[in-house]
This record gives C-alpha cells, structure tokens and sequence, in this order.
C-alpha cells in the first residue's frame, strides 16, 4: 500500500497514546498523541534510533536524564540505546510524528525511570 490516511489507523490507548502508519519493512512510521498528564513509558532501542517531529502542542522529553522542552516545529533525534521518556505537561494535546529504523521486530526495552512519581 502507497498511500495510507491517518484516519484509517487507531490509537494505542484509544485517543491517544501511539499510532502506527507504516512497520517496516525498513522503518517504522506514525503520530503520537499525548493528552495534558499523560506520560510514555521509559525505554530504548537496542538497534534503532527514534525520531520525533512536533506538529501540535509542546512535549517535554527526558534523554538519558537530560530534560528539553519542545514546540511546535521542533525535531529530536534519539541514538539506539539513549533512554527516553516523553510527558505532555502541557495544558493541550501533543502531537508528534516518530520515525524508526532500521526495522526491527522487537527493539523497545523499558526501563524503570519516572522523574516525577507518576
């Protein structure tokens, strides 16, 4: 399939959470929603790196223990084994595009890190 419709996908957690477009065969590609609290699980990527693309709100991102605060418009690249968790503390929704590569199966490991207590 060539052309595929954001509509035609649902999100992980129902409105929001992640949605995928396209897995593989050599990258994996989709939009991510974040509602006002709502954070995403830390982890890595053994072999693939992330990229993420603000298209709506503001998200603040934690990559390895270092804290950036991204607008609308912002680009972040994260390397295969930089930790990363993301939480809208926002008063609106995220939304963000992400990219992966090179496809890979099974390549998220979680890790136990959350900043904030939630």
């Amino acid at each position: 399939m060539s052309v595929i419709n954001e509509s035609e996908r649902e999100y992980r957690f129902g409105d929001s959470g992640p949605k995928y477009l396209l897995k593989g065969p050599r990258m994996n590609f989709g939009v991510v929603v974040l509602k006002p609290g709502e954070d995403f699980t830390a982890h890595y990527h053994e072999i693939m790196e992330e990229n993420f693309y603000v298209l709506e709100g503001e998200l603040e991102i934690h990559l390895d223990e270092q804290i950036f605060h991204c607008k609308k418009g912002d680009f972040i690249h994260v390397e295969p084994m930089q930790v990363h968790y993301l939480i809208n503390k926002g008063t609106v929704d995220f939304k963000g595009a992400f990219m992966l590569s090179p496809f890979q199966i099974r390549d998220k490991v979680e890790v136990d890190y959350k900043p904030y207590g939630n």
